[in-house]
């Protein structure tokens, strides 16, 4: 069931009527109605794996209870790595054992060694990495005494699988997503309202921004032996304005969602391709992933607390490993590889905490320093998202190869000419909403009632005429 989908504008009024107007006087009613709710969402996916979803709350949820009660810490150790093998195990299984396998027989090869390993044809849970690492956070923090094990299956099991974030996100922490859902929740209209312009605002950038860049950018890169180097230029582009605009507008949609139900949940996008060096991006992009591989991989190596030489070990580890995280492919490790290089510079002259504050927070325009600063960081990571998006590390090669060739040239594909305007439209309305936790949060709010819903429903038309061809949101499958 997509967001953008006809199923889930039904699926969602309905789940709003009967939370608020039929369960809402009993809170195990209310929790027990979204498990239900969250369940059903997630089974028009393929119902097959939520043995898989239930398997692994069940896991995480015994083990919790099992590290509480134990009298020892070699006890506790065991029910942590248990649960986190077995977690990891299924996700290396269903996510990995494939690309091992080809890995490993590619290797050999070169040796001199022809090897047919057995490869699974599997399909990926959608959803799987996102999920095992809220329940691996979950049994982690109570390992380290942060939190106590939940005993209501139900308000645990909630936690894991909340429609809204099940799928792509974000990836909630136990200590944040938990006490909202064992506190009561009443209706609150501004707070409903907050989360119906958010939850425009992600149909926009899905739907208009990302979907046309789509329709544009899938024809260059699979065909980019075909076009000029300015094409190729525009296709990396596109392609930077067209996940941001999927990703961010998933989030945004699933952070507006919960609102409409009470809840709120981790913020994932602070307006990254606003920021003046790679620092400032990792910490505006992805948040959820990011932070949690902070707290969770970063911190525990080590993080900067120790020498140079071991600070630059764990950059270089955790954006690796948050490439790998993204799939299966040299190309996202490639990715990962590019940004940690990015970041070395910041780390080696202890600049990568100097630009904490929004650009130009007083502002209304950026200094000069501040747009050659933002310029400079978007075409780096513009560059490093062509490894990102390209098929494999060979594909991504020949693409940049092919740039010089041609660059001055008129691209020979572009999106429709009212779709650059629309592109104008989307960047000014994201810098003046800047300062929010979305940009259309405070944007119009001193407005004249008329004019502040013509704007809206400017929107709305926009996404009634301009919306592209439907695409799966991106990070469906990682």
């Amino acid at each position: 069931m997509l967001f953008n989908s006809v199923s889930f504008a039904l699926f969602l009024p309905v789940v709003f009527f009967l939370y608020w107007f039929v369960v809402n006087k009993n809170l195990t009613r209310q929790n027990l109605m979204l498990l239900i709710a969250s369940y059903f969402f997630y089974a028009c996916w393929d119902w097959r794996f939520m043995f898989l979803l239930m398997f692994s709350t069940l896991l995480d949820y015994y083990t919790g209870l099992q590290m509480c009660i134990s009298g020892t810490q070699k006890m506790r150790k065991f029910w942590l790595l248990l649960s986190v093998i077995i977690n990891l195990g299924f996700l290396g299984l269903f996510k990995y054992y494939n690309f091992f396998a080809a890995s490993f027989t590619d290797f050999l090869s070169v040796l001199g060694f022809t090897v047919h390993p057995t490869t699974i044809k599997l399909i990926l849970p959608v959803g799987i990495s996102f999920y095992t690492f809220h329940g691996l956070s979950y049994v982690i923090d109570i390992y380290y005494k942060k939190i106590k094990a939940e005993r209501n299956i139900i308000t645990y099991a909630l936690f894991v699988s909340f429609f809204p974030l099940l799928v792509a996100g974000p990836i909630e922490r136990a200590t944040h997503l938990l006490p909202q859902i064992k506190q009561k929740r009443s209706f609150d209209y501004s707070k409903a309202v907050d989360g119906l312009r958010q939850i425009l605002w992600g149909l926009f950038k899905k739907m208009v921004i990302a979907d046309n860049c789509a329709m544009v950018t899938d024809i260059i890169f699979a065909n980019h032996d075909e076009f000029s180097g300015s094409t190729l230029v525009l296709g990396a582009l596109l392609f930077a304005f067209q996940i941001y605009g999927d990703f961010s507008g998933y989030s945004d949609i699933a952070l507006g969602t919960a609102r409409l139900l009470g809840i709120s949940l981790l913020r994932n996008f602070a307006f990254p391709y606003f920021s003046r060096d790679i620092a400032e991006f990792w910490r505006r992009w992805h948040i959820s992933l990011t932070t949690w591989f902070r707290d969770y991989l970063y911190i525990p190596l080590g993080g900067s607390r120790c020498g140079i030489g071991k600070q630059i070990r764990n950059t270089y580890i955790i954006f690796l490993v948050s490439g790998f995280w993204h799939g299966a492919n040299w190309t996202f490790l490639m990715w990962g590889l590019l940004h940690a290089t990015y970041f070395l510079p910041l780390l080696l002259t202890k600049r990568n905490r100097k630009n904490i504050e929004i650009v130009a927070f007083d502002r209304w325009l950026p200094t000069a320093t501040d747009m050659l600063k933002m310029g400079g960081t978007f075409v780096l990571t513009v560059f490093a998202w062509i490894f990102f998006r390209a098929e494999t590390i060979a594909h991504a090669f020949e693409y940049i190869a092919r740039i010089p060739q041609n660059l001055t040239s008129v691209p020979e594909m572009l999106p429709r000419r009212i779709i650059f305007v629309i592109l104008l439209f989307f960047i000014v309305v994201e810098w003046f909403g800047r300062r929010g936790q979305y940009a259309l949060e405070n944007i119009g709010c001193g407005w004249p009632k008329a004019v502040r819903w013509s704007f809206y429903y400017l929107i709305v038309v926009l996404i009634v005429l301009y919306a592209g061809i439907s695409q799966e949101f991106i990070y469906f499958q990682f």
